[in-house]
């Protein structure tokens, strides 16, 4: 059994100390300061005691905390989660010398998750539907949840029957979960196949629930065409795909962009999806809407023709990674709006840098590739203004970002 004293949080959320050696241990559940007590097992202390405990700590709410991987930072007030993700940012961007001002912290409210990819699996009595465990293949059955949206949660038992009918004994089922205005929209994988007895099943049990749409391993089967409103217009998603996780953090990577794009008339959106920044920007814009996926961009061009009002959106299916728009490409435009994936966007930033455009705003959704992304834009003559955070992914280590880069 070692005392260790925590230093900081790493990126995942767990505390780091130092053992008798010096050597890295990691700590689930501990915030820095805190002196705790654990067994360390291949360097990590899965169960700490608490020894001294830190003011920041605080008692987490939901029932399944101490099991449900979900979470891992609820155990840590509102103001230093805050604190703590707007550091994870600066220090990023530091490691590239970078000094950044964080011009604010929005954080989503508890209950407003509208999507979630769950986990389910086949049981004796029924079925298992969660999060996994934390570093664990199971799966937490989660019966009460604090950050998902209320629909979710009460649609719980009829997800289990889903994975009940459709599993196979021992397969693990991923659950794509969206609440949209028509009902859930539901993307399986990992199912049974389908045949007629099984149709008729998974029928009857969407039924139960208000479901929109069930999606089973790329087989929909549809009961009403599930809506996601994006600016004035309204949008059929394809099964699965990327959206913002809250509306509330949707709102607030909307403000910041639309804040920085006034004036500009022909823009250009990166990584596009099915609309989120194109559409609200087409009230004011022409838009061109660039993104690697066909699906979301046919749902955008329908969602735009649908809609009275907006000025003319156009679409082009591309790999940015592999083939980013070059900068003669990027000249028909007056400004950007990039949000690209985990992966950050190495190759498009290049040629932004290199471009003459003179306003791009930049969504991220992980600090260490922005800052890399970042520093290249710096290093073409671009100045970066205040960086927001935006905290979509409330009591997780996930940290999201919006800043602008401008020159003369």
């Amino acid at each position: 059994m070692s005392v260790l004293q925590i230093e900081r949080l790493g990126r995942r959320g767990d505390g780091i100390a130092r053992d008798a050696e010096g050597r890295q241990v990691l700590a689930a559940l501990t915030l820095p300061g805190e002196e705790i007590e654990g067994d360390i097992v291949d360097g990590r202390i899965d169960r700490p005691r608490i020894l001294t405990p830190s003011p920041d700590r605080v008692r987490p709410a939901c029932p399944h905390y101490a099991s449900c991987g979900g979470c891992a930072l609820m155990h840590g007030s509102d103001g230093f989660v805050a604190r703590w993700k707007a550091q994870s940012v600066t220090s990023a961007l530091a490691a590239h010398g970078i000094a950044a001002r964080i011009g604010g912290v929005a954080t989503s409210p508890e209950r407003s998750r509208r999507r979630a990819v769950l986990s389910g699996r086949r049981t004796k009595k029924g079925a298992t539907v969660g999060f996994h465990a934390r570093a664990s293949d199971q799966i937490t059955d989660l019966r009460e949840c604090l950050v998902l949206r209320p629909g979710i949660v009460e649609a719980l038992p009829v997800l289990r029957d889903l994975v009940a009918a459709g599993a196979s004994r021992g397969a693990e089922l991923s659950l794509s979960v969206t609440e949209t205005a028509a009902g859930l929209d539901i993307a399986v994988t990992g199912g049974k196949a389908l045949d007629a007895g099984l149709t008729e099943r998974l029928g009857d049990i969407m039924r139960q629930g208000d479901f929109a749409r069930l999606d089973w391993d790329g087989t929909p089967m549809t009961r009403r065409a599930p809506l996601l409103r994006m600016g004035t217009a309204r949008v059929t998603p394809p099964p699965g795909v990327f959206l913002q996780a809250t509306a509330e953090g949707e709102a607030a990577l909307l403000a910041v962009t639309r804040k920085a794009l006034e004036g500009a008339g022909r823009i250009v959106d990166l990584f596009a999806g099915c609309g989120t920044f194109a559409l609200p920007l087409a009230a004011s814009a022409e838009v061109h809407a660039v993104e690697g996926l066909a699906a979301p961009l046919k749902a955008l061009d329908a969602a735009w023709r649908a809609t009275p009002g907006l000025h003319r959106v156009t679409t082009e299916t591309r790999d940015l990674s592999a083939r980013p728009l070059m900068p003669d490409e990027l000249a028909r435009f007056d400004a950007a709006v990039i949000d690209p994936p985990r992966t950050g966007a190495a190759a498009q930033a290049e040629q932004l840098s290199a471009s003459a455009l003179t306003r791009v705003v930049w969504i991220s959704c992980d600090p260490v590739t922005f800052a890399r992304d970042a520093a290249t834009m710096l290093a073409g003559g671009w100045r970066m203004g205040s960086v927001y955070v935006i905290d979509q992914f409330r009591w997780s280590p996930h940290v999201e970002t919006a800043t602008v880069f401008t020159r003369d």
